[in-house]
C-alpha cells in the first residue's frame, strides 16, 4: 500500500458481531446501535430553514454563474408547491411522476410531495426522450397510475405523454404547454398560498408514509416500483452519518451528475445534503467524451468535500486531470472521501487517483465503496478501512443484519434492517419472492470473505447470482470478479466487458471501448475507426495475452475478444443512464456477436503470438 498518509477524516468505529450456523450460513451485525432518528425526512427542511436560512441548499448552472436556492427559500417554495399538489387531489394512489432529469425544480417538487405525504416517482428521462415505443414508460404509468406529471419542456415530452400517460392526467410544465391536455405553468404553482391544509397534511406524515417510488433499471424486464418510506430513508441517512461522521462537523458540499431516478443519487446523495445542511451543485455533465467538459468546468470552480462517481466517470476524470492542473487542484482541495459504485473500479484508476492526490495535496484521499440496492435505500454495507486496491464492499451498517447463505462455492447476501423496502408497489407476488422465510431481503449478489472466516475484514463482491454461468465442462464462472479483472488488465483501453461462454469450452469477451484512451494511443486515427486501428489492436492483443498468462484456470481465462463498435442501447436495457452495463441484456440482444466471437473473423482478437491460450 502507498505509505503516504491519508488526509484526516472522521468515520465510524464499528463494533461487529457474528455467528456461524450449523447449516453453513452466517449472521453478521453491529453491536453498536443505530440510535434515534426522525420519523420524517422533511423535518430537515424546517430544521435547516430555521438554523441556516441563508445557506445555499442547491445550485444549478446559469450561464457563467450559478442560480442558487437557500434553505429558507426552499422551504417557502416547497410549501407553496405542496399546497397545489394537495388541492389537485394527488395521493399515494395518484402520485406525481417526474419525467425530467435533475434540476432545482425537480428537487423542489419532489420535496413538496414528500412534505405532505404525496409520493413522487422520478422516471428516467430516456424512457421518454430516447425510447421509440415508450414501453417502459407505459409500464411505469400502469403500475403507479399518476395523477400528474412534471416535465421541464412540454414540447420535448409531448410524444411520450401522448403515448404513455392517460389523457386525464394533468401536466405541470416548466416551459411550454400541451394544447390537448390540462397544463399548468410552474410559475402559477409557485404563487399558491400555503394554508392550514399543508400543516395538517405535514403533521399526518409518519414513518410508514410512502415518500417516493424508485424503479429498478428494467434491464431484465419491466421496471419494478420499489416503495420508499420515511422510515427507510431516515434510517438510511442515520446510517450514512454514522459512517461519514465528519459531515456532522462540516456540512457536505457535493458536485454530482448522477440521475435522481437511481437510488445512489436520488436517495443517498440528494438526502445526505438535506440531512446535514449541505450544498448540492447539480452537474449537467456526464462521464462521456461529449459531456465530460461540463463536469470539468464545474469541478474547476467548486471543491467538493465528498465525491461520488461510477468507475467510468473516475476514468474520464483521471484522463482530464492528467493535463489540467487547475481541475485537480480544485478537485482535491477540500475532498475528504471518494466513493465509487455501480461497477468494479479498475486498479490502474485507483492507483492513478491516489498518485494525483499525493502530487496535488500531499495526501491520499480515502477511497471507499459499499453494497446496496434500490430496495435497501441504498446504504447497507460499506468499507472505510484503507485498502490496497478496489473491491472491498465492507461490513454492515449500524442497524443492518447481513445473512450469508451458501450458494455452491459462494455466499448469497441477504439483508434485514429499517432501511429495507416493505416491497414493490401493487405487486404482492414480487414482494413475497424478494424475501426469505426469516424476512431477509434477497440482494441477489454473491460475496466472499476478504479474509477467510473473518467478517471484520469485509467482503468482496463475487458476482450477481443470476449472471454467473457454467462452461461446457461444468465449471462455474464468476462473472463480476472476472469482468473487473479483465477491465483492469486492459489498461484503460476498455470501459467494460461482457463475458461470453455459457456452454462453451472457453471464455470470450465483448469489449466496450474507451475511445479517449484509444485516441491517445493513435491520435492520427478517426475516432470511429479506433477499435480497428493496428496500434490499438496490437495493444489489446498484448494485454489479452498478459491476462491469459496470469489466469489460473478456464473459469478465469478469456481467450478471445471482440470490441463493440455499436454503442450500448439504453432503450434495450443494455446500459442504464448511470452507465452500468447489464451482462444478460447485452448477450440477449447481441446473441449474434456472442456466437461470432468464437469464429475466425478479422475483428476477433486472440492473444499475441507466443502466448499459450
Amino acid at each position: 500500500m502507498n505509505d503516504t498518509e491519508l488526509r484526516d477524516v472522521r468515520v465510524w468505529t464499528p463494533d461487529l458481531e457474528w455467528e456461524e450456523r450449523e447449516d453453513g450460513s452466517w449472521l453478521i451485525w453491529r453491536r453498536d446501535s443505530l440510535g434515534d432518528y426522525p420519523d420524517r425526512l422533511t423535518d430537515k427542511i424546517d430544521h435547516w430553514a430555521d438554523h441556516a436560512p441563508d445557506r445555499t441548499w442547491m445550485a444549478e448552472r446559469d450561464g457563467d454563474g450559478w442560480r442558487r436556492v437557500s434553505y429558507v427559500e426552499m422551504r417557502d417554495t416547497v410549501r407553496r408547491l405542496a399546497a397545489w399538489l394537495l388541492r389537485a387531489n394527488l395521493s399515494a394512489d395518484r402520485p406525481l411522476a417526474i419525467l425530467s432529469g435533475n434540476s432545482i425544480e425537480h428537487a423542489l417538487i419532489a420535496l413538496a410531495g414528500q412534505y405532505v405525504g404525496i409520493p413522487t416517482a422520478a422516471v428516467s428521462p430516456a424512457y421518454s426522450l430516447i425510447a421509440s415505443d415508450f414501453g417502459k414508460l407505459s409500464s411505469i404509468a400502469e403500475q403507479i397510475t399518476p395523477g400528474a406529471v412534471f416535465v421541464d419542456d412540454a414540447q420535448a415530452y409531448a410524444p411520450a405523454i401522448e403515448a404513455a400517460i392517460a389523457p386525464e392526467v394533468t401536466v405541470i410544465a416548466l416551459n411550454g404547454t400541451l394544447p390537448d391536455r390540462e397544463t399548468h405553468a410552474w410559475a402559477d404553482l409557485c404563487t399558491t398560498d400555503p394554508g392550514a391544509d399543508v400543516d395538517r397534511a405535514h403533521e399526518a406524515v409518519g414513518p410508514d408514509t410512502v415518500l417516493k417510488f424508485l424503479f429498478t433499471s428494467g434491464t431484465t424486464g419491466s421496471p419494478k416500483a420499489v416503495i420508499q418510506t420515511n422510515r427507510m430513508l431516515c434510517a438510511n441517512q442515520a446510517m450514512v452519518l454514522d459512517c461519514y461522521a465528519y459531515m456532522a462537523d462540516t456540512p457536505p458540499i457535493l458536485v454530482d451528475w448522477a440521475p435522481w431516478n437511481h437510488t445512489a443519487s436520488g436517495n443517498k446523495a440528494f438526502n445526505v445534503v438535506l440531512w446535514n445542511g449541505g450544498t448540492y451543485y447539480i452537474d449537467a455533465g456526464k462521464p462521456s467524451p461529449q459531456a465530460i467538459g461540463e463536469t470539468v468546468r464545474n469541478l474547476r470552480e467548486i471543491s467538493p468535500t465528498w465525491y461520488f462517481n461510477v468507475p467510468a466517470g473516475f476514468e474520464a476524470l483521471v484522463h482530464q486531470m492528467e493535463r489540467d492542473t487547475a481541475l485537480r487542484e480544485s478537485f482535491f482541495r477540500d475532498l475528504k472521501l471518494i466513493m465509487y459504485a455501480g461497477a468494479g473500479m479498475a486498479a490502474h484508476t485507483w492507483r492513478r487517483l491516489e498518485e494525483l492526490a499525493v502530487e496535488t495535496v500531499g495526501h491520499r484521499i480515502l477511497m471507499t465503496t459499499g453494497l446496496g440496492s434500490t430496495e435497501t435505500a441504498p446504504f447497507a454495507l460499506y468499507c472505510t478501512d484503507p485498502q490496497e486496491g478496489p473491491g472491498n464492499v465492507g461490513i454492515p451498517a449500524a442497524g443492518v443484519t447481513l445473512k450469508l447463505v451458501p450458494h455452491g462455492d459462494k455466499f448469497e447476501a441477504r439483508l434485514k434492517g429499517p432501511n429495507i423496502t416493505p416491497g414493490y408497489w401493487r405487486a404482492p407476488d414480487l414482494t413475497a419472492q424478494a424475501f426469505d422465510e426469516d424476512g431477509f431481503y434477497k440482494l441477489g449478489d454473491a460475496l466472499r470473505f476478504a479474509e477467510a472466516g473473518n467478517p471484520a475484514a469485509g467482503f468482496f463482491f463475487d458476482g450477481r447470482i443470476a449472471e454467473n454461468f457454467k462452461l461446457r465442462t461444468g465449471t462455474w464462472v464468476a462473472v463480476g470478479p472476472l469482468r473487473a479483472q479483465l477491465i483492469d488488465q486492459m489498461g484503460g483501453l476498455v470501459k467494460d466487458a461482457v463475458i461470453v461462454g455459457e456452454d462453451q469450452e472457453s471464455l470470450a469477451a465483448l469489449l466496450i471501448p474507451n475511445l479517449d484512451a484509444m485516441h491517445d494511443m493513435a491520435p492520427e486515427a478517426d475516432r470511429a475507426a479506433l477499435p480497428r486501428n493496428p496500434k490499438v489492436v496490437a495493444a489489446l492483443r498484448q494485454r489479452l495475452a498478459e491476462h491469459v498468462a496470469q489466469s489460473t484456470g478456464s473459469a478465469t481465462r478469456v481467450t478471445r475478444a471482440m470490441v463493440l463498435t455499436e454503442p450500448l442501447s439504453l432503450e434495450r436495457g443494455e446500459v442504464t443512464d448511470k452507465g452500468s452495463v447489464n451482462q444478460r441484456a447485452v448477450l440477449s440482444h447481441r446473441a449474434d456477436l456472442a456466437t461470432a466471437v468464437y469464429e475466425d473473423r478479422e475483428d476477433v482478437m486472440t492473444p499475441a503470438e507466443g502466448v499459450q491460450a
